[in-house]
């Protein structure tokens, strides 16, 4: 099988390690629910968790991190916590401040992965300085940027000290990334899905309805499948206990190289979040 567990990790170009299936917490709020989602997630296995100054639950998700250690013996360096700067902290200074505000809000010394949370024009390259000040000062262990074109990644590696770690963006199987995904490949640019369930779009798609009750499994589990064998990093959101031990089993079944091509056959180039070249910053 090409992976074997939910703590398989992928090495980034940097040599650190980040779990392959991790869990998101996009439009969760702060409270004890997400404290409970994601202390259940630890206990159930996960050791990845991705957040973003934005969604404006780092205090809940610092609290649900210090209570699962505690918990669960585990130590801090056994999880791998990511957040994002967000639009209005773009720049050197603002950006600097933004981490030491994130890691203030999470209870945390550092973070794994601290990504720009959008390309904002004229802004970004000043904020990637600001991460490049920060890795290179040893207060986060890996960097990089979401939701990034290949027009961005190419503009920014051109001044770029230190290349990105993973490039996050949405994509499922409407959305497949073929042309990103072949330039991370090229430039050791570790994918990340976010959105990979198309916020439940998908689950009522016939092909994978049909893969999905040949397996004895949900859409949601192939889709994850998916995912882990084309080695894009996936972080499906859920609050649900069941469905978060749901997306974790994952590991006892296998697509087929014709299933896998089928899926990627669904691609229509279709977004569910914004279009990073027409957002309005």
């Amino acid at each position: 099988m090409t992976q074997l567990h939910l703590q398989d990790t992928v090495a980034l170009n940097n040599g650190i390690r980040m779990p392959r299936l991790g869990i998101g917490v996009f439009q969760v709020e702060e409270g004890q629910d997400l404290v409970n989602a994601l202390k259940a997630a630890v206990r159930h296995g996960y050791r990845s968790i991705d957040t973003a100054a934005i969604y404006q639950n780092e205090a809940s998700v610092g609290q649900a991190i210090r209570e699962a250690l505690a918990e669960s013996g585990l130590k801090r360096e056994d999880l791998f916590i990511t957040s994002k700067v967000w639009n209005s902290d773009l720049g050197y200074e603002a950006t600097l401040a933004a981490y030491e505000a994130s890691l203030e809000r999470l209870g945390l010394d550092y973070l794994d992965l601290y990504l720009i949370h959008w390309p904002v024009k004229g802004k970004y390259k000043e904020a990637w300085r600001a991460l490049e000040t920060l890795y290179k000062n040893g207060r986060v262990r890996a960097i990089g940027v979401s939701n990034f074109q290949t027009h961005h990644l190419e503009d920014l590696l051109r001044d770029a000290e230190v290349k990105p770690a993973v490039n996050q963006v949405e994509l499922h199987p409407r959305l497949t990334q073929l042309e990103l995904r072949a330039f991370g490949e090229e430039h050791g640019i570790q994918i990340e899905a976010w959105s990979p369930l198309m916020q439940g779009q998908l689950l009522d798609q016939p092909l994978l309805k049909e893969i999905a009750e040949k397996y004895g499994k949900s859409v949601a589990q192939v889709i994850i499948r998916w995912d882990l064998q084309h080695g894009i990093v996936t972080i499906p959101k859920s609050i649900r206990e069941q469905r978060i031990l749901e997306n974790a089993s994952v590991f006892d079944f296998e697509l087929t190289p014709e299933e896998m091509k089928a899926i990627d056959g669904l691609n229509e180039n279709r977004r569910v979040g914004p279009d990073p070249d027409n957002f309005d910053f």
